[in-house]
């Protein structure tokens, strides 16, 4: 008896075990089969959030910024370039002030700081009120557009800003605004270690950026209205 229940609890052990040998390569070779189309998902899912707010572009260059103020995550830079030259720069942001935690967004500067659009990417803020801040859902947005944050103040007007809050979601429009102006404030300390004309040397971008991915992408298509 004893004999017995010792073979089959080996044999238990070499069926598991190939069974999680088999398991093991079977997802092995679904994550290769599946992470080319993921990561094509990806870089079409970027292109187009960033297309939403920028001006035609072809190719981009991504990496990181601190913020202006070295606190807190960095922010993902995409500089945009059309003909060989930079046309615009699109930032990747966040602000931890969302009524419903924190959000992300894009905005897109050109050369001299003026907003080409922007727009959330990522929030959990209320349906109908704070997630007017998506372009797909209303216009209000469109106050930022054409607008240099250097003479425009990204704060609502209650807190004596020049932006007009969404009605019952003043605090989703400050959470907004504070994602705008971490953006401004981390492209125009990006800017100022650039010569006049020309764009950072990469000296100082080894000093000021940790850079994660510096890639181009071809993307020869449209970018969103100013």
């Amino acid at each position: 008896m004893a004999s017995k229940m010792k073979n089959s609890f080996g044999n238990m052990v070499i069926v598991l075990g190939l069974v999680a040998g088999i398991a093991s390569v079977s997802l092995g070779f679904v994550y290769e089969l599946t992470k080319a189309p993921i990561a094509k998902a990806q870089a079409n899912k970027l292109k187009n959030a960033i297309a939403m707010v920028a001006p035609k572009f072809e190719e981009l260059k991504e990496f990181k910024v601190a913020p202006a103020d070295n606190l807190g995550d960095s922010l993902i830079f995409y500089e945009l370039y059309q003909g060989g030259d930079v046309i615009a720069t699109a930032v990747k942001t966040w602000t931890d002030k969302g009524f419903g935690g924190r959000i992300w967004a894009i905005v897109c500067f050109l050369p001299d700081g003026t907003i080409n659009n922007s727009n959330v990417l990522i929030h959990t803020e209320t349906p109908g009120l704070g997630d007017k801040t998506d372009i797909k859902n209303s216009t209000w947005n469109e106050q930022f557009k054409d607008k240099n944050p250097e003479d425009f103040k990204l704060s609502v007007t209650k807190d004596g800003g020049d932006v007009n809050a969404i009605t019952a979601a003043t605090i989703s429009s400050r959470a907004y605004c504070d994602a705008m102006q971490r953006a401004y404030d981390a492209f125009s300390k990006h800017q100022s270690k650039a010569s006049p004309g020309e764009q950072q040397t990469t000296e100082v971008q080894k000093q000021e950026e940790d850079t994660v991915s510096t890639y181009t992408i071809k993307a020869k298509r449209k970018g969103g209205k100013k």
